[in-house]
């Protein structure tokens, strides 16, 4: 109904805190689209917190575009470098990559990241536990990604799953690329 979606529009653009009840009654909305609705108005009033994880081996210019894109999204913005043996690049080194690019972002570290990895239900508790911890008491309320797990991640934590080029149409890159053939993809890395 286009009427209902413009009224909630409305009162999102207006900041106008209202109950679920309140919406659906006065436009006419599903309850899916009202809870959305109401969300995103309770989100506009708080803090903005992303995080995202990642391996950086190495930092590419996809990365960065992620982290540029949720600087100037959010408030604040966490980014979680893990622990690999991908590359022979300590993770400090990594996160000092990305904080001498990004002194805003606050670094948080993966180390010693479970080895059980995937989409199904098992992998997704392990990891959603561990990435837990290491959030410890920050609340955040989106979760970057470029990833399938995003959603899960998103899902996990009650997040907003923000996916950044999604397809890599807009930074056509891959780590697991720039490493099968550095030379090649230089092009792809920071030259610091």
């Amino acid at each position: 109904n286009d009427n209902a979606k413009a009224y909630a529009v409305r009162l999102y653009k207006n900041n106008t805190l209202v109950s679920t009840a309140t919406v659906l009654k006065d436009s006419g909305c599903s309850a899916d689209f009202s809870e959305k609705i109401k969300k995103r108005i309770i989100m506009k009033e708080e803090k903005k917190v992303g995080f995202t994880i990642g391996k950086f081996a190495p930092l590419h210019k996809g990365h960065q575009f992620l982290i540029e894109t949720a600087l100037k999204e959010m408030d604040k913005m966490i980014v979680i470098v893990y622990d690999t043996d991908l590359i022979d690049i300590p993770t400090e080194k990594r996160a000092e990559w990305i904080k001498e690019l990004y002194p805003n972002v606050e670094i948080k570290f993966g180390h010693n990241p479970p080895k059980q990895y995937g989409l199904d239900e098992e992998s997704v508790n392990i990891q959603m536990e561990y990435l837990t911890k290491i959030i410890g008491d920050e609340k955040p309320t989106h979760f970057y990604s470029s990833e399938k797990y995003g959603e899960s991640v998103a899902k996990y934590m009650n997040l907003v799953d923000r996916r950044v080029d999604n397809e890599r149409e807009i930074v056509p890159i891959r780590a697991t690329i720039v490493r099968e053939n550095l030379e090649e993809n230089k092009k792809w890395i920071d030259p610091k």
